[in-house]
């Protein structure tokens, strides 16, 4: 691997850094699991569109920029170095993007891409239900035909951005007679249409991040159909792969957070503070992991832009990735000591950071996007070869 950037390479790193700085919030965004929040980050995902950065590695014809992967790692890389907002889209442009354009018919693709790029319509995610979380095949909302239509019934839970979301990707059992992985169908839904039902669920801490979604005889038209009738499975293991394995979670997210460590630990060593020896070597490792996540991703997008796919082997870096998540902000609690526990908002909590709410959202890591006892299955069997008990 030829870990040296091109001229061309260097120079549009220059660019986007540039354009950043001068059009990235100063100001922390509200949360975009709150109504003002949500709006306020799609306001700047439209800003990112006219810029020309909302999805870099898209065609230009649907509102991308006809960049390669290793300039979206490069982008990834400036939009973290310069504490942009969270991505409110990240379902539609991380994950169901590169799965229309893998499987989507050219008028899906002309019909969804440019107004998911440009965030005038965001995505939620709605797969889980349930009885159907870590086990998916177990999906049991229907979606039977009836003429030009799929007449949708069922419920779906944890949707991701639902309460706010225009649109739902899901997965629906086509055939009612079918077991498991089979007959499953992927659909794509606007939550506007009547029989259905939004009901977000609060966090403790009141935001919306989630909603239930219920369908009462929704009826959707057929062409709302991606991929193949009944292969809905394979579908929906495309985007698996590109929300495990790449684009959900780039690397540069992951470094960002291991500097942010190494600076808390040299300014807590500085303060005279008492730091545990062990937590030396683990701020050491934390950063390493991080370095080593991102070779792996250069590796991972070099296979791809050669023709290569996606595998079994995403399985293995969402466990890293969530699990380091997790390790470098249980370091930081421990390196902040009785502060860990004051929210950046308190009257008490100084310089204490984002820390705290990091660290609750970072445990939710090893659960979503496929539990990581599912993951460690996967790779048991698709990997390693070990047989099923």
């Amino acid at each position: 691997m030829d870990l040296n950037y091109t001229p061309e390479q260097d120079a549009f790193r220059k660019e986007a850094r540039s354009w950043l700085e001068a059009n990235a919030p100063k100001e922390k965004l509200p949360s975009f699991d709150t109504k003002e929040g949500f709006e306020a980050h799609r306001a700047w995902e439209k800003k990112l569109h006219a810029g020309g950065f909302a999805m870099v590695p898209w065609p230009v014809e649907y509102g991308g920029r006809g960049a390669n992967l290793l300039e979206w790692l490069i982008f990834e890389e400036e939009y973290f170095r310069a504490g942009a907002p969270g991505r409110v889209n990240q379902n539609g442009i991380f994950l169901l993007g590169p799965t229309i354009m893998e499987v989507g018919t050219p008028e899906q693709k002309a019909r969804f891409l440019p107004k998911m790029a440009s965030s005038e319509e965001v995505w939620a995610q709605g797969w889980s239900e349930p009885n159907a979380g870590s086990d998916m095949a177990n999906i049991q909302a229907t979606a039977i035909k009836d003429g030009d239509d799929f007449v949708i019934n069922g419920q779906k839970t944890w949707a991701s951005r639902g309460a706010f979301a225009h649109w739902l990707f899901g997965m629906f059992r086509s055939d009612p007679d079918s077991k498991r992985h089979n007959g499953l169908t992927f659909i794509l839904v606007p939550l506007d249409t009547p029989g259905i039902t939004v009901r977000p669920i609060e966090k403790l801490n009141n935001k919306k991040a989630f909603a239930e979604v219920f369908f009462d005889d929704v009826r959707v038209p057929i062409e709302n159909q991606l991929g193949d009738e009944g292969k809905g499975w394979e579908v929906a293991m495309a985007t698996a792969g590109f929300e495990r394995g790449l684009m959900l979670r780039s690397p540069a997210r992951f470094q960002d957070t291991a500097r942010k460590l190494v600076n808390l630990y040299k300014k807590t060593v500085a303060s005279g503070a008492f730091v545990a020896p062990e937590l030396r070597r683990t701020v050491a490792q934390c950063w390493m992991d991080a370095e080593a996540y991102t070779l792996n991703t250069y590796q991972t997008v070099s296979r791809l832009m050669a023709g290569g796919k996606i595998g079994a082997e995403a399985s293995l870096n969402k466990i890293f990735w969530s699990e380091l998540d997790t390790k470098m902000h249980e370091t930081a609690l421990k390196l902040l000591g009785y502060r860990a526990e004051l929210l950046a908002g308190s009257s008490e909590a100084g310089d204490v950071g984002e820390w705290l709410d990091g660290y609750i959202f970072a445990l939710a890591g090893p659960i979503y996007a496929g539990t990581n006892e599912i993951q460690r299955n996967i790779i048991a069997e698709r990997i390693l070869g070990m047989p099923r008990k």
